[in-house]
């Protein structure tokens, strides 16, 4: 498996404002089309394929006012595996920092490789994340890996200074673990307990859900669940959401009655139970990609990137009705025009905020906002146009700040080359209200 075939696997809560939901009704048909022009778009770093890394595919996370941290898939090192980073707002600047760098395979390291997935801050401060490869097994890829990375406990005197690395868990494969973590973050539970999902192996071939909790000075593996390829699904790219009840949700993009499914765990007598919510086919759209999120009334929102009513994708919701659940598709994108793999994020005036891979005035990808009323009703409101210059191929979910500053990555373009993809090695951005 080359870097090029991990990095392009294409199959490969915040409470609604009633007030603002009426007024969104109100004024759905005046605003919803019309491009918004009160936001101002700052590419805050360009990725170089040096140190810094390049190719993000994941988003960023905010740490606070003038603080992110992601990954990036590739670069950052002679071995070309990927990094994670700090960006901080000094004055009118954004300061990248490489705080780790990935060295890869088992004859060199029992280290990861290709991070696809972005870092969560963790209840002792440390960043935790995954790798699609690296660790051990696979012919000396390895089926990839959980990580830790936190500051040395005394001051750098260098220019650049990495933080401690600790590999937590690596991917043994078939038919015991999993293999190939890569899109979804992972997510924590009250008690420090990590989830997540790697996307194939398993005792079925088809991924897994796993917990890793803490143990003594170490952590320990347990697979929650196997996917079987039947009405559950197969392949689990995504990352997992928790509901207030303590239930897991995620999709699949493969499997199940259609061409993927929407599934829930449930704790029960010290195990989980699988419950399969949807199957997606035709309209619905098809192949489901990116974490789920979930508002105040149990409702789940997420994105599907092909096929939908008019064939370029589609936002839908899954609301909790009567003891079961009720499927609303909120916006079908037109053929060849978005492509949504990021899954949305709630913004803090209730509406859906995401990207599109594709489509946009320069056909390379654009943000857009949908009120979670929308019910194919409205047009998303355009909030950038990705030129190549300031970006390419947005795949990663976007999030805000505490001020309403919205950020997120680029795969591709900038102003920077990459000697692997000459097309530009990526960027983050920022669209300030």
């Amino acid at each position: 498996m080359t870097s090029s075939d991990v990095r392009h696997r294409d199959i490969s809560r915040m409470d609604l404002c009633v007030a603002r939901v009426a007024l969104a009704g109100a004024m759905l048909f005046i605003l919803a089309a019309i491009p918004s022009h009160a936001q101002t778009f700052s590419v805050l770093h360009y990725f170089s394929g040096g140190s810094d890394g390049a190719n993000p595919v994941a988003g960023v996370t905010v740490a606070g006012p003038g603080l992110l941290y992601g990954t990036t898939s590739a670069y950052g090192s002679s071995t070309n595996l990927g990094t994670v980073f700090k960006l901080t707002q000094r004055g009118s600047n954004w300061i990248l920092d490489p705080l780790d760098v990935f060295t890869g395979f088992p004859d060199e390291a029992p280290d990861g490789s290709y991070p696809q997935a972005g870092v969560v801050i963790g209840p002792n401060g440390a960043l935790y994340g995954t790798t699609a490869n690296g660790g051990v097994g696979n012919g000396g890829f390895g089926w990839g890996t959980v990580f830790e990375v936190q500051p040395p406990a005394t001051a750098c005197k260098t220019a650049i200074c990495y933080w401690n690395e600790t590999i937590l868990h690596a991917f043994a494969g078939r038919p015991s673990d999993g293999g190939f973590p890569e899109n979804g973050n992972v997510v924590f539970d009250q008690a420090g307990n990590m989830y997540g999902t790697a996307s194939t192996q398993g005792a079925d071939g088809c991924g897994i859900v796993w917990e890793l909790s803490p143990s003594g000075v170490g952590w320990t593996e347990n697979v929650l669940y196997n996917f079987t390829d039947g009405a559950d699904g197969c392949d689990p790219y995504s990352g997992l959401t928790f509901d207030s009840a303590g239930n897991l949700y995620g999709v699949t993009p493969q499997g199940g009655v259609g061409l993927g499914t929407l599934f829930q765990l449930t704790p029960s007598n010290g195990g989980w139970v699988e419950h399969s919510l949807l199957t997606f086919s035709g309209s619905t759209g098809i192949h489901p990609y990116g974490t789920l999120i979930t508002d105040a009334f149990g409702d789940l929102y997420g994105t599907a990137p092909d096929n939908g009513p008019n064939g370029g994708g589609t936002v839908y919701e899954l609301s909790p009705s009567n003891g079961g659940w009720t499927f609303s598709l909120l916006y079908g994108f037109s053929s060849a025009s978005c492509e949504p793999m990021a899954g949305v994020t709630l913004g803090p005036d209730g509406n859906l905020y995401g990207v599109c891979r594709v489509g946009g005035a320069h056909n390379n990808g654009w943000v857009y906002e949908v009120p979670p009323n929308c019910n194919q009703s409205c047009t998303p409101t355009d909030l950038h146009d990705f030129n190549f210059t300031d970006g390419n191929d947005p795949q990663g979910a976007v999030s805000f700040d505490a001020n309403g500053n919205l950020y997120g990555t680029a795969f591709s373009g900038g102003t920077l080359n990459c000697t692997e993809f000459p097309g530009g090695c990526g960027v983050v951005w920022e669209i300030t209200p």
